[in-house]
């Protein structure tokens, strides 16, 4: 098992406290740092200065939004990190919701998994700077020609030559049919809400993508980065309490009370009637309680919380489940290094 740190994104500010978290991940062994983005910081900026006082951990998001960059942007962004940072960069990408996508970044959300794999495709095109980037589209094509262009548009090719001509990418997918696809075309696939109970489950859906022709990996190359959050701690109530906020924000607050992909996570847990309840409360502005109905078992689900011995026997239940990398968030030095020494 593999650790990575999760710096998420910034809330009001950023959080004064990554600094000394990211050199003592490097310090104490982690394989990654990782950052994200939703609509306020974004996730390129903080991963590149952070990683400039790394030398050897991975670097990655976790994940960038589809929506905020086209296809050439992103594999730029890429290319740039990735020579800075010595060929350490993982681009993790999703498709966000259509909350985000059309109310944020004033996009067309419709077809995100026909979206993903083409855009992908263009990412791959400039890295592997065989020839000048085209694309038939629909989505992103390449050079535009539709209404209001000039048709000036010319096909290029990179200036930079890229450091890797093949970086890894891998998707944060949530329902049944993204995560074929990311076994079928991606390097990875990154969880937010992960629990070892549905492990089957998630096998065959990712056996469906390993099956494809021309997929890009099997499983003994795959990796499961999942979001793990971790609390090592003999008061266990007084976590959950502290989790459930957070749950009842995605599982109730995410996206549309119709359209909330992380609501569907644990419906297919088996956990639709709270799904449900969380839902009615969190939207009627009473979200202390939508918080305070949660039950223990759904945050044990896909957290683990518990004194050293329960927390070093899950580790190694995620593990035999798939989970090749745990993406935790601890909140001090003490932690990340008491995390790094239980997987050691």
């Amino acid at each position: 098992m593999k650790l990575g740190l999760q710096l998420g994104y910034w809330g009001a500010g950023p959080n004064p406290a990554h600094r000394e978290l990211v050199a003592a991940a490097e310090a104490s062994g982690f394989d990654s740092v990782f950052t994200a983005e939703a609509w306020g910081s974004d996730a390129y900026t903080p991963l590149a200065w952070w990683g400039s006082a790394t030398e050897r951990v991975r670097l990655g998001t976790s994940v960038l939004q589809l929506s905020a960059r086209t296809p050439t942007a992103c594999a730029m962004a890429a290319m740039t990190l990735d020579h800075l940072s010595g060929g350490r960069h993982i681009v993790g990408l999703g498709v966000s919701g259509p909350q985000v996508v059309e109310g944020w970044y004033g996009q067309k959300f419709p077809k995100p998994l026909a979206r993903t794999r083409e855009y992908i495709d263009i990412m791959r095109q400039v890295w592997a700077r065989e020839a000048p980037v085209t694309s038939a589209g629909p989505h992103y094509p390449l050079p535009y020609e539709g209404p209001g262009s000039t048709g000036l548009g010319k096909p290029l090719k990179a200036i930079t030559h890229p450091l890797r001509s093949d970086i890894p990418v891998m998707l944060g997918a949530e329902g049944p049919k993204n995560i074929a696809l990311a076994a079928e075309i991606a390097d990875g696939w990154l969880p937010l809400f992960y629990t070892p109970r549905l492990a089957d489950t998630y096998n065959e859906w990712l056996d469906e993508g390993f099956a494809k022709p021309g997929a890009r990996r099997s499983r003994e190359d795959f990796e499961i980065c999942a979001t793990a959050q971790i609390v090592i701690t003999d008061d266990r109530d007084a976590s959950y309490a502290a989790i459930k906020p957070f749950l009842a924000l995605y599982m109730g607050g995410m996206g549309s009370e119709d359209t909330n992909f992380h609501a569907e996570v644990y419906r297919r847990m088996g956990y639709s009637e709270v799904v449900d309840d969380v839902t009615k409360l969190f939207r009627s502005g009473r979200k202390d309680e939508a918080a305070s109905i949660i039950p223990d078992e759904v945050v044990d689900d896909s957290a683990i919380v518990g004194d050293l011995d329960h927390v070093r026997e899950q580790i190694g239940v995620w593990e035999r489940a798939g989970v090749s990398t745990m993406l935790v968030s601890p909140g001090s030095v003490a932690e990340v290094e008491q995390l790094a020494a239980l997987v050691s």
